[in-house]
């Protein structure tokens, strides 16, 4: 779920920088009160790239630190098992790396 959703807002950004620039790139070409009109609305498609990053930003965090307490209490419960896993994948990386 929080994969589609960073996909989905990487989307949107991808889509709104696009919008921004094409809408700069004719303001270029204008003088005056048409000009300032498209550089606002280029501006505010900016501005809403911008939100639409830190609002995928903090979700990616939230949900870094869920998975980050949970594991946290989990091995807190299970500290014994937790070593052997650990140990294990430990031997695993050493006999894939000894092979090389």
């Amino acid at each position: 779920m929080l994969e589609q959703n960073i996909s989905t807002v990487n989307n949107d950004v991808k889509t709104l920088v696009k919008d921004a620039q094409a809408l700069f790139t004719a303001a270029t070409a204008l003088t005056g009160e048409k000009a300032d009109e498209l550089r606002g609305r280029g501006m505010k498609a900016l501005d809403s790239a911008l939100a639409k990053a830190h609002e995928a930003q903090a979700s990616a965090i939230a949900g870094a630190k869920q998975a980050a307490a949970t594991t946290d209490a989990y091995v807190k419960e299970n500290p014994w098992r937790s070593i052997a896993v650990a140990a294990g994948v430990g031997l695993l990386v050493g006999v894939i790396l000894g092979r090389k």
